[in-house]
């Protein structure tokens, strides 16, 4: 298995000193699922609440840690010390480094962008949005700087988001919470609270353009997306957003369009109340594609492309941190067709899923002793 992922990896060396002990001889774990039998094998372990996962050209992926570190795991599964330059990130509650997506032109230029957790005062916080140069040999981020911030800054642990998407124009789409304390502003264009954003890549505003909503703002009336991803077929943003107790559910999201919360919900307040007297739909109010009820709780969402699956080429899938497993949605355009929970006897809170670049499923599980896992179907 090892040999057969390094074959279409690039050639190139990890420069860092690992600072973690490789899982590579680890034996794989198998899983069934309607189609295929699955081999689960860790590629990585140590990994601090691994939060964010992107794939550099040469096969090595960078990591996010909740705590602030951002990692590189080589080829062999080893750890980098953590790169120099990141973000400062206010590490609490839900908060820390968060998203990472790599420039549509990284090969040209070396761009990451990381989203996180930004201490404002002493203390008040807010999703905010950083870009650096990531060095040739990997090891830290130059010329770095802050190009958004969420406004505005609230004292909060929760609900920060934050995935970051490109789009095909090269504009980048940014995810935030409702701080939980702030829900009544989701609602309110004149802030970016419960809002996607769309910005340049130097942080200008790129929004919908409705009017009387800030220049930036694309949709509004979301709680805390946690998954977000371009659609290939369609090019459009789909995003997983955290429902209350119940209510998780997944979108297209268009622009100049409001997603509801906390006008209407499929879930309830956590102490039972019904959201808004139990209003499920409303007319100019968006609707989910799927909801969960109970919450799965999800996190990180992709679109499967590749060949290992060919089974799969279509559909989205979601990770879970509550429902702790792995869900595989199948599609007919924008209409959901079919669910399969997968990886649930693993026992694993699912932080993120991509698509790597084998064709296989590499998943980040959410712990302080997290796991970067790859999963294909069985001897591939």
């Amino acid at each position: 298995m090892r040999a057969a992922w390094a074959a279409w990896m690039v050639v190139g060396a990890l420069t860092a000193s690992p600072c973690a002990v490789s899982a590579q001889n680890l034996p794989p774990r198998t899983a069934t699922s309607a189609d295929y039998q699955l081999e689960v094998q860790t590629i990585a372990r140590g990994l601090e609440n691994p939060w964010g996962l992107a794939f550099l050209p040469d096969g090595r992926a960078l990591v996010t840690e909740r705590p602030g570190r951002l990692r590189v795991v080589g080829r062999d599964g080893r750890l980098s010390a953590p790169v120099k330059g990141s973000p400062e990130v206010h590490a609490v509650g839900q908060g820390g480094l968060l998203g990472i997506a790599l420039d549509p032109r990284f090969v040209e230029n070396r761009l990451v962008y990381l989203s996180f957790a930004e201490r404002r005062g002493s203390d008040t916080n807010s999703t905010s949005v950083f870009r650096g140069r990531l060095n040739v040999d990997a090891t830290a981020l130059e010329n770095g700087r802050i190009i958004y911030r969420q406004q505005p800054a609230f004292a909060s642990r929760l609900h920060f988001g934050s995935r970051i998407v490109f789009d095909r124009t090269g504009h980048l789409f940014v995810t935030s919470g409702d701080r939980f304390s702030q829900i009544q502003e989701a609602q309110n264009p004149a802030n970016t609270i419960g809002k996607i954003v769309r910005i340049t890549t130097d942080g200008a505003p790129a929004g919908a353009g409705a009017a009387d909503w800030r220049p930036e703002i694309w949709s509004i009336g979301h709680r805390n997306m946690q998954g977000a991803a371009l659609n290939p077929a369609t090019g459009e943003l789909w995003i997983s957003n955290h429902g209350p107790r119940g209510g998780d559910g997944l979108y297209v999201v268009r622009a100049g369009r409001n997603y509801g919360w906390p006008l209407i919900s499929w879930g309830t307040h956590y102490d039972g109340r019904p959201v808004n007297g139990g209003l499920r739909e409303r007319q100019g109010l968006e609707q989910p594609l799927t909801y969960w009820t109970p919450s799965i709780a999800p996190s990180g969402l992709t679109f499967y492309t590749g060949d290992l699956f060919p089974a799969w080429r279509g559909n989205v899938f979601s990770g879970a941190l509550a429902g702790q497993m792995l869900v595989r949605i199948s599609l007919d355009g924008d209409r959901v067709t079919g669910q399969e929970r997968l990886l649930t006897d693993l026992g694993k809170r699912f932080r993120d899923v991509q698509q790597g670049p084998d064709g296989a499923l590499w998943l980040l599980t959410d712990s302080p002793d997290g796991e970067l896992l790859r999963v294909a179907p069985a001897g591939r």
